[in-house]
This record gives C-alpha cells, sequence and structure tokens, in this order.
C-alpha cells in the first residue's frame, strides 16, 4: 500500500483534463486522463496516452488544487473520474489523489480501468473510490489476447473481487464488427456480467475510427481497423438485448 502522502507531493504524469465531461460517470464531471497504459487495444482512441512519462508531471497538491477550483460545481453536478490511459500504471498518485479530493471536497470519485493491475493493490487501496467504470475488453482468452496484447484472466478475477467487495460497477464493452459483436461471445459476457451482483448498467459503446489520427502521428504504430466500419443499429439493439435478457440495464 502506498503511503497516505499528507503533504500531496507524490508525484504522476498526467496527459490531460476535461471540466465538463458527460459520459464518464453520473452526471458533469471532472475527467482526469493520466498518462501510462499496459494494454494495445487495436481501437484505442487514447494511443497517445500510452507512454507513462509523455504526460505533465505534477504533484498530488497541484492536481487536486486544479480540481478543487470546480469542486462546488462538481459536488452537486456529478463528480471526478480518473481515468486514462490505464490509472492504475500510476497507483500510488492516482491513490493518494482520489484520498485528497475526497477529504478536501468530499467529491463522488469514478475509477475507469480496464482492471487488470487491480490485483497489485489492497482492498483499502479503493476506499475513496465510489464507483469503478470497468472495461471489459473481450469474454474469450484468445480473443481478449490478439485484441489488447495482454491476459484476460486478471481482468475478471478484478471483476469479481470488486463486485465482492460491494463496489459499484459500470461495465463498458467496445462493440467492434468483427472483434466482439458475435452473438456465442457477447451471450457469455453478458452471462459473466450478470453473475457480478453490483453491476448498475452496462454501456454498449459503437467503435468509431475518429482517433485514426492519433495512430498516423504515432511513429511505428499501425493503424488495423481503418476499415472497419461502424456497428449497424441492428447489432447494437441485438448486443443491448442479451444484456437486458439477463435483468442487467443497458446504455
Amino acid at each position: 500500500m502506498p503511503p497516505a502522502d499528507p503533504d500531496g507531493t507524490r508525484s504522476g504524469h498526467v496527459h490531460s483534463y476535461e471540466t465538463g465531461g458527460a459520459v464518464d460517470g453520473p452526471g458533469v464531471r471532472f475527467v482526469l486522463f493520466m498518462n501510462g497504459c499496459q494494454m494495445r487495444c487495436h481501437y484505442c482512441h487514447n494511443p497517445d496516452t500510452w507512454k507513462q512519462k509523455a504526460g505533465r508531471l505534477q504533484t498530488v497538491a497541484q492536481t487536486a488544487a486544479d480540481i478543487g477550483k470546480y469542486a462546488p460545481f462538481l459536488k452537486v453536478a456529478g463528480g471526478l473520474t480518473i481515468s486514462g490511459g490505464e490509472p492504475l500504471m500510476q497507483a500510488g498518485f492516482v491513490g493518494a489523489l482520489a484520498r485528497r479530493v475526497k477529504a478536501d471536497h468530499g467529491l463522488h470519485v469514478a475509477l475507469d480501468t480496464n482492471g487488470a493491475l487491480a490485483g497489485r493493490l489492497p482492498d483499502r487501496w479503493f476506499d475513496p473510490v465510489d464507483l469503478v467504470l470497468l472495461d471489459l475488453k473481450h469474454i474469450d482468452p484468445e480473443r481478449h489476447q490478439a485484441l489488447t496484447a495482454t491476459p484476460l484472466a486478471p481482468v475478471l478475477d478484478a471483476a469479481r473481487r470488486l463486485s465482492r467487495m460491494g463496489m459499484p460497477l459500470w461495465i463498458r464493452y467496445v462493440l467492434v464488427p468483427g472483434w466482439t459483436d458475435a452473438e456465442e461471445d457477447v451471450e457469455r459476457l453478458a452471462d459473466f456480467v450478470a453473475g457480478l451482483p453490483t453491476v448498475q448498467r452496462v454501456e454498449v459503446l459503437p467503435f468509431h475510427n475518429m482517433a485514426a489520427y492519433k495512430w498516423e502521428a504515432m511513429a511505428g504504430s499501425r493503424y488495423r481497423l481503418a476499415d472497419t466500419p461502424a456497428p449497424s443499429l441492428e447489432t447494437e439493439a441485438r448486443v443491448r438485448a442479451q444484456f437486458a435478457a439477463r435483468g442487467l440495464f443497458t446504455a
């Protein structure tokens, strides 16, 4: 467990802020994008966050002060979402920041994570977190490895553990034609999610290639999905219905 960092001197690499986020948790939110991610998802819309040390180096105190400027509004309108990249790549900084923001401003704190690194952290690390937005990429181990370059098992272990802890979960699933839209795969995923008692909703996110320009700007990177279309409305409706059939609220 990282130290509490009461003076806010712990540093982290921050990619960017969004001060009026409306799609990363309930209400209107301050979204903090951290640098660093161990996954290499073919459809990633923030590949510019992959390198951990490419962002601004800030202390907890500096970042908390930036968030604090909006705290009176955020406390009634929404809260703080810590995203990325993968925020658990910088768990010491993120944990200290979440505690600082909770203590200073009483904000609702959401964590947007792929979950793969959660196994490194003790349960108490999650004490200041009110909601986890858990990004599930695929339910098949081989397809998950091919899609993300990382194993599936730690992600599913994190989902089960967080639910056992009583953590509210929003599941996020990117619907990519030819990769994540197979009916049998969605059935298996829906069964798994339905077995997590603390899931509040499932967000089915249609694939888009609006981040292609970011890939093109990255030396040595190839955007594999440049010719992949957005999913059809019929496919979106079918996938949402598969989750809804298990009593899961879908968005």
